[in-house]
Order: structure tokens, then C-alpha cells, then sequence
């Protein structure tokens, strides 16, 4: 049977398009490539063990000795376990020192649970909504993939917190404690993303029929009680009201044994009280969150400028995350002064790099992989943005910093919302030079923002794009797809 003799080489070579790793190459690949000695020892430290160890700068590890000039005074480490609830918890964590240092108490916290089931069902009609407005939308419009990418998430911003707070108040955890849905999400999301793309779809077909928006309103209406029927099943439903009281510490007797000692001898309980959320936010918090402002670094936009992110919010109808773009030397600055005031700070970071969660340490060029493999790793805060490899991810509550002799920060304190089996016991040292690369977003107290800075935010915003870097805003946690 006659065969198609081979393509002449100069043909062949004419046909491999450039760029492509052609036979020549690979050969000169491994012609030009003899292991040394230390490639041979690198290779078999790392083919017997992880790399990361391996790469610890152990020379970072001295000097850090875990003091610092000043901190907030809190008490007790919150856990997230596997949800991803960052925002959430460290929002809490920021409002928590003041209620317990108000009202002397040894400890407190808030009911993550209670916020998280309305956040469930406000996300719920948020993209449902979402459907109805992109209900003509080609399937492989960017927005509309956004939108459809993860109909349901547990990530957020602080702008998620403060729209939650500000329409169903606020809780102590006795009120509504902790669910095994509530902190294990992932079999939760997935139920209930599918779920709404089911009635998505049913929404779809409709708009297809010739309903109008009214009549699609209505039908997303009837699935909302669906997904709040679910909601309950998992959370429990939330208490409208409830009775609240709490031990009192007394006061230190200045004796140093009867400051050691906290029995409920030298405790006394307050009167049992009634509350509503909305009541308690009132009594305990009392001052409007809308104070704060969030202050943003990214060296790909400009600098003195306000800017928000389309479709940052979990509040169909509330206002989307918008920020003042800063630098760091005065986003520094400004969290100096409000950690001064005993105010702690909402901050969100790239959490991917150059820390570790074993030590409680975060330090640029922790893990020396330029030393270890001999080659060059060096990427820009800015470049990072542009290849998407750096944005924020995970939010955590600034307790703390550590001034130097000339009055400026060398090191932050940390308070994390992973538990105390993690970290330094739940807490981090973050220094000074992991601040520049990694630390992307702070929430602060207006009181504290220079004038200059807060006149931005009377600028119209430039709007971002929803699939810009660190749109999504913070989603670690144990939720498949998102950061951890």
C-alpha cells in the first residue's frame, strides 16, 4: 500500500511555528546542563523532604522577640476554622477589645453565626438579582462569568460587615453559638450554589416566556424562603430577641495575687438584660461604623485617588467597596496612630507569601528559594498585581506595633481568627518590610486619616472592573477555590 513519503526537513522546520520546543533545543537543553555538587545536594534535600523548610532564613528568626511597644488589650483568640469568614471575624475582632475594656469584662465574643446566616441570604438575593439584571447577557460575557463564577461564597470586605451590622445588628455568641455548617461551609456552599443556579435557570426560562420583572420578582420571592428554610436547618433560626448578662471583673486590689487570681469570687454578674441585635449594637458598640474609611495600596493605579470595586458587596442595593488608593509610608502612619489610640485596625494582606503560620511570622524573604535554588525571584508590589499573583486575600485584626528608637514601626502585632493551635498561640509578628510587599487594605477611624485623605473619598470613584485583582475581596478559609 503506498505510503506519503516525509515532508522535506526545510518544509518541516517551516512548519513549527516559532516558539515551539523543537528537537534541537531539548537536545541542547540536556548537552549543555552537567549536575555540580551543590545541585546534587539541593536535589537530594528536596526530593526527601518539602522545600519550605529548607528555604527558612533561620538568620530572621533572631532578634524577634515578640514584645511590642504597644498593643490593644483583648482577650482570647476566635477560630474560623474551616469557612471562609477572615472578614468577618477580624471586624469582630476589632469592635471586641472595646466592649470588654467598657464594661470590664474577662473575655468576650461575638456571634460570627448570627452575621453569617443573614450574609448567606442576602448573597442569596444578590445574585438572583444579578440574573434578572444581566438576564439578556451573553453567556460568555466577562460580567456575567464573574457573576456565575460562585453564585455562593463565605468571602467578603469590611464594607460586608459594616452593611450587616448596620441592617440586622449585632449578637454575643451565647445568643446564637456556632454550628458545624456554620464553620465547616464547603458541603453548605455547594448545596446552596446549586440551588440558585437551579433557580436561575427557572428565573431564565421565564424572562424567555415573556414575563416581566415584576413576575420575576415575585418568583425569586417564593425561592428566597427556600434558601432561608435551608438556611435554618443549619444555622437555627436567629433570635429576634434575647436575655444577656455577663460577669464583671472587679477591681485590682493592687495586691499582685489578687490580680492573678479571676474566680468568680471576685466577679460579680450583671442583671439579666433584654435585648434585640439591633439594641445591642447600640448599648455595647455605639458609634456608627460608616466612621471608618478603607485606605487601599496599589502601585498599578494611581496614587490620590478614589476608586471602588464593581460588585464588591453582599447587600443587593448597598454601596459597592470603594477606597482612598494611598502609599504606605502613610498608610503606616495612620495605623500608628490609631494602635496609639488603643483603636485596633481591619487590614487585609496577601497571605500566600514569605509567612509562616508554624512560628507566627511574617517577613519578606522568609523562605530564601533564590539561596536554595540559585535563581532570581524578585517581583514588584506592582507587577504582581499585573500577573495576578499578589492581591488581598485574607483579613486579620492589627492588635499591636513595635516603635524603634526614632518613633517608627519595626514590627506589627497580629491577631489571626484561626484558632490558637496556629501562629505564636493565634498571634503573628508582622515586620516592617512585609507591611510595603504584602499588606494591601486598612480600615480606619476617620479621627485618625489625615483631611487630605479624606477628601478623596468626596471625588466621584473611578470604578474597577469586577475581575480586577482582589475584587472578590478577603475568602480564606476551607471554601475549594479560594484562598486559604
Amino acid at each position: 500500500m503506498p505510503t506519503t513519503p516525509p515532508a522535506p526537513p526545510e518544509r518541516q522546520a517551516a512548519e513549527t511555528p516559532a516558539g515551539t520546543l523543537t528537537p534541537a533545543f531539548l537536545r541542547t537543553l540536556r548537552e549543555d546542563y552537567r549536575m555540580s555538587a551543590a545541585d546534587r545536594a539541593c536535589h537530594n534535600a528536596v526530593t526527601n523532604q518539602s522545600a519550605k523548610p529548607l528555604a527558612l532564613n533561620r538568620g530572621m528568626l533572631r532578634g524577634d522577640d515578640g514584645y511590642f511597644s504597644h498593643r490593644v488589650q483583648s482577650k482570647g483568640i476566635s477560630n474560623q476554622k474551616k469557612s471562609g469568614r477572615c472578614w468577618m471575624f477580624a471586624g469582630l475582632n476589632v469592635l471586641r477589645p472595646q466592649v470588654i475594656r467598657d464594661h470590664r469584662m474577662e473575655n468576650f465574643e461575638f456571634s460570627a453565626a448570627y452575621l453569617q446566616f443573614w450574609d448567606k441570604l442576602e448573597k442569596a438575593n444578590l445574585y438572583l438579582e444579578s440574573i434578572l439584571e444581566l438576564r439578556d447577557a451573553h453567556f460568555l460575557d466577562r460580567e456575567w462569568e464573574q457573576v456565575n463564577k460562585a453564585a455562593m461564597e463565605d468571602g467578603g470586605w469590611w464594607n460586608y460587615l459594616v452593611a450587616l451590622v448596620g441592617k440586622y445588628g449585632i449578637m454575643p455568641l451565647s445568643a446564637m453559638p456556632e454550628t458545624h455548617a456554620s464553620t465547616h461551609t464547603e458541603t453548605l456552599n455547594e448545596v446552596l450554589g446549586r440551588l440558585l443556579r437551579t433557580d436561575a435557570v427557572r428565573l431564565l426560562d421565564r424572562h424567555a416566556d415573556g414575563a416581566g420583572i415584576d413576575d420575576l420578582r415575585a418568583a425569586k420571592d417564593e425561592m428566597l424562603k427556600e434558601i432561608y428554610r435551608l438556611l435554618v436547618i443549619h444555622f437555627g433560626e436567629p433570635p429576634a430577641e434575647f436575655e444577656w448578662r455577663y460577669p464583671v471583673r472587679q477591681q485590682d486590689s493592687g495586691n499582685p495575687a489578687d490580680s492573678e487570681l479571676r474566680t468568680a469570687e471576685n466577679q460579680r454578674l450583671t442583671p439579666p438584660e433584654r435585648h434585640t441585635p439591633q439594641s445591642f449594637y447600640r448599648q455595647y458598640i455605639g458609634r456608627p461604623l460608616s466612621e471608618f474609611v478603607c485606605l487601599y495600596n496599589d502601585p498599578k493605579n494611581d496614587l490620590n485617588r478614589h476608586y471602588r470595586f464593581d460588585r464588591a458587596r453582599n447587600i443587593f442595593g448597598d454601596e459597592c467597596m470603594h477606597f482612598a488608593n494611598i502609599d504606605t509610608p502613610s498608610m503606616k502612619q495612620i495605623a500608628k496612630a490609631s494602635i496609639l489610640a488603643n483603636e485596633p485596625l481591619w487590614f487585609a494582606v496577601n497571605m500566600n507569601l514569605d509567612q509562616s503560620t508554624e512560628l507566627g511570622l511574617m517577613r519578606h524573604r522568609l523562605f530564601d528559594y533564590e539561596a536554595l535554588f540559585g535563581i532570581d525571584l524578585t517581583l514588584s508590589k506592582a507587577d504582581r498585581t499585573r500577573l495576578h499573583a499578589g492581591a488581598s486575600g485574607h483579613a486579620m485584626a492589627l492588635m499591636g506595633v513595635d516603635l524603634g528608637a526614632d518613633g517608627q514601626p519595626r514590627k506589627w502585632l497580629v491577631e489571626n481568627s484561626w484558632g490558637d493551635e496556629k501562629g505564636d498561640k493565634g498571634l503573628w509578628s508582622l515586620h516592617d518590610d512585609w507591611f510595603d510587599e504584602h499588606v494591601y487594605t486598612i480600615i480606619a477611624h476617620r479621627s485618625h486619616v489625615p483631611a487630605a485623605i479624606l477628601e478623596l473619598f468626596d471625588e466621584e470613584a473611578t470604578t474597577l472592573p469586577c475581575w480586577y485583582p482582589g475584587a472578590r475581596g478577603s475568602q480564606s478559609g476551607g471554601t475549594p477555590g479560594l484562598l486559604r
